[in-house]
């Protein structure tokens, strides 16, 4: 059974950027090592990249959350750490302007992944709603999210996610 991770957003500016929160960093290490992991196993790892310009602010997002992040070619869009030094050059990698990444979904569709794992930053944001996008291209495919490998600002927000994640049947590990 072919399996996939995707790496969600898992940016300087999340971490310990414009929008890092007390514990982002401590995911860097065990990320890394599930995507070698996923490498070793002969498996793919692809990479989601929360992306912004500098009219961010007159964006819908920026007038509700008005904190420049993740701009395009500046530091914080990079990925954090050891992560960003597990990414591969040849590895795909989907820019996106809002929560879940269309093009990531539409990429999934008719592929034959078994299982897609996603794990990074937010969670009750942009794991979520990835999530929600991978179970919509993939409806057979196991959709798993590690609660070890996410995080959130909201401790109460990241629970609260888990939960809805399992009420749409992702299997979530390590609660």
């Amino acid at each position: 059974m072919k399996k996939l991770l995707i790496v969600v957003d898992y940016q300087k500016d999340f971490v310990d950027g414009a929008l890092g929160f007390p514990g982002a960093e401590a995911l860097d290490g065990p990320i890394a090592e599930r995507i070698a992991a996923y490498r070793a196993a002969g498996n793919d790892v692809v990479f989601t990249y929360d992306t912004h310009g500098g009219d961010y602010l007159r964006t819908q997002e920026g007038r509700k959350l008005p904190t420049p992040h993740c701009i395009a070619g500046e530091a914080g869009w990079e990925l954090y750490g050891e992560t960003g030094r597990a990414a591969l050059p040849g590895d795909l990698r989907f820019r996106k302007p809002t929560f879940p990444s269309l093009e990531l979904a539409e990429w999934l569709k008719g592929r034959s992944y078994g299982r897609v794992e996603l794990c990074g930053l937010v969670s009750h944001i942009c794991v979520l709603s990835n999530a929600v996008m991978v179970k919509a291209a993939l409806p057979e495919a196991e959709v798993v999210v590690d609660a070890r490998l996410t995080a959130s600002y909201d401790p109460a927000a990241h629970e609260k996610a888990l939960d809805v994640l399992e009420g749409l049947q992702v299997t979530v590990l390590g609660r």
